[in-house]
């Protein structure tokens, strides 16, 4: 199961991505947690302490990796580097080990005209596809307000893509323009999460609005989950009611894109 998740700021798709992450963890299954968001919370999300979070360096923070792995250290204008650098080791050496979760940080890329850091962008694409197309583990990217990091092949090999809305035209904006990038890099499952939802009121315009992707289930409003992030808990460990929405979710994806069949493959062996 490969599923990356994206929206506005705000929506609450790191809310989400933590809560499904430690569902998977639940049933005994092994996941990698991508933070794709230049904002990086998925830490704080999963429960990690500050003191935890604050020890986690972002990928792009590591120059002297970058200038290994890709030939070319970060900043250096004109620089020739590899278009392939070897990332199949780097989620074990890197990445930090919380039960059965295992989080890496991806970092901010530096904006245009700072310098030349493609070396960045190489070795994070490079991972991105790693994870996706190679990993048998279950991965779960939280990604920014967009799908920058993915190429055509990486994204063609999500199993889905989730965009989280809340009731709110810029939020149903975002989501159609990610919609359609989506659509455009060949991603053939994309499903949106309405969140924040305080009735059906919400529900009914989140599913006229949103003119294309299926709305697969929505999240109640809760003040629990505000208090959560506020207090720096994990809404995982702090409403049962949301987990059970999140897992009602899950299984309505793993239903549409036949998950379920795959698993009993596993099993036997097959």
């Amino acid at each position: 199961m490969k599923l990356a998740i994206t929206g506005k700021g705000g929506v609450g798709k790191t809310t989400l991505a933590a809560i499904l992450t430690h569902l998977y963890a639940e049933e005994g299954r092994d996941v990698i947690a991508v933070d794709a968001d230049p904002d990086a919370n998925l830490a704080s999300a999963l429960g990690m302490t500050k003191e935890e979070a604050e020890r986690i360096q972002p990928i792009t923070a590591m120059t002297d990796l970058i200038e290994e792995r890709t030939g070319a250290r970060p900043g250096s204008f004109g620089a020739a580097f590899s278009l392939n650098p070897k990332v199949d080791d780097l989620p074990e050496g890197i990445g930090y080990r919380f039960g059965r979760i295992l989080l890496l940080a991806m970092g901010k890329v530096k904006e245009a005209g700072s310098g030349c850091y493609c070396p960045e962008n190489v070795l994070l694409r490079s991972l991105l596809r790693h994870l996706i197309v190679k990993r048998s583990e279950v991965v779960i990217v939280d990604m920014e307000a967009g799908i920058e990091h993915l190429t055509r092949g990486t994204a063609e090999a999500v199993d889905a893509f989730i965009v989280v809305v809340e009731p709110g035209q810029r939020s149903i904006q975002t989501a159609q323009t990610v919609f359609t990038m989506a659509r455009q890099l060949g991603v053939k499952k994309v499903f949106v999460v309405a969140n924040k939802v305080r009735g059906e009121r919400d529900e009914v315009f989140i599913a006229r609005e949103m003119n294309g992707p299926r709305v697969i289930g929505s999240i109640r409003y809760r003040d629990a989950i505000v208090e959560a992030d506020m207090k720096g808990l994990s809404p995982y460990a702090v409403s049962r009611e949301t987990n059970d929405q999140v897992r009602a979710i899950k299984k309505k994806i793993e239903d549409a894109i036949g998950q379920t069949s795959v698993e009993s493959e596993a099993t036997r062996g097959l």
